[in-house]
């Protein structure tokens, strides 16, 4: 059973002031930003455009504990607020970070990025393999740490083969190791990206978390404030299932489902 609709009410205005005060940590794209990213990253026909995102610069730590002030994530502005809380609690748990750098370092080249063990959202592709618009074209899926969390697929011939790569050194999963994404994905969760590439059978993207595509397609439609609620709306939907009742939370892929 889910929350009365006069809780998720309230809940949502919490989130959504929560939001407003962390805000002014994401800068939006200038018109020079918006100028360097249409020349290297962002397409003709994209899901979105300069005006629906937004720069979310934080803190973190890197594999030796060393904290550096320079971490950099564009993704869509209705999800700004959540995506800074969710890398200051990435901080204050002191999970490791090798870099945060956006895509128009790597002029769009996800295989460039991940090589260097790149933490990004925003890029406007295809999904792996062609077809669908990725998530990360409408700056709704992040990746982090893609060596210590490789995307993995099967060949023709049935051999794993790893993206990227050195990936293959940890195709084996520690979740204790650091890194690891197995460690934070009720925390993404928890802040709105409730799908995981690791859950994914063929292939698997440890690495990779993302909103459903249903509600991409919303987002993108609406303009910046209501796109916003909704996307709070979820939060709420899925922190008050996984709270469950009568001290009985409920399953996270359940709550997920549920609540995206």
């Amino acid at each position: 059973m889910m929350a009365p609709a006069s809780v998720l009410r309230r809940l949502t205005l919490v989130l959504l002031s929560a939001g407003m005060m962390v805000g002014a940590a994401a800068a939006g794209l200038d018109s020079e930003q918006c100028v360097l990213l249409k020349q290297h990253v962002l397409q003709p026909g994209a899901p979105v455009d300069c005006p629906q995102l937004q720069v979310v610069r934080f803190s973190y730590l890197d594999f030796d504990q060393v904290r550096h002030d320079d971490g950099e994530i564009m993704v869509m502005a209705a999800v700004a607020p959540q995506v800074k809380a969710l890398f200051d609690e990435l901080l204050k748990r002191r999970f490791p970070l090798a870099q945060a750098r956006l895509m128009e370092h790597y002029q769009g080249n996800d295989d460039a990025s991940m090589a260097d063990n790149n933490t990004s959202a925003f890029n406007d592709r295809p999904i792996t393999g062609g077809g669908a618009a990725s998530l990360h074209a409408y700056g709704l899926a992040i990746d982090i740490n893609p060596l210590q969390n490789p995307y993995v697929r099967r060949d023709a011939q049935g051999r794993l083969v790893y993206s990227p790569p050195a990936g293959q050194a940890f195709g084996e999963r520690i979740a204790s190791r650091a890194g690891s994404s197995e460690q934070v994905v009720e925390l993404f969760a928890q802040h709105g990206f409730l799908t995981w590439g690791g859950d994914w059978k063929k292939p698997i993207d440890y690495q990779h978390f993302q909103v459903s595509r249903k509600l991409a397609e919303r987002l993108a439609r609406l303009p910046a404030p209501q796109a916003r609620q909704l996307f709070e709306s979820t939060v709420v939907a899925y922190r008050a299932c996984r709270t469950g009742h009568g001290g009985k939370p409920k399953d996270r892929k359940v709550c997920a489902a549920a609540a995206g």
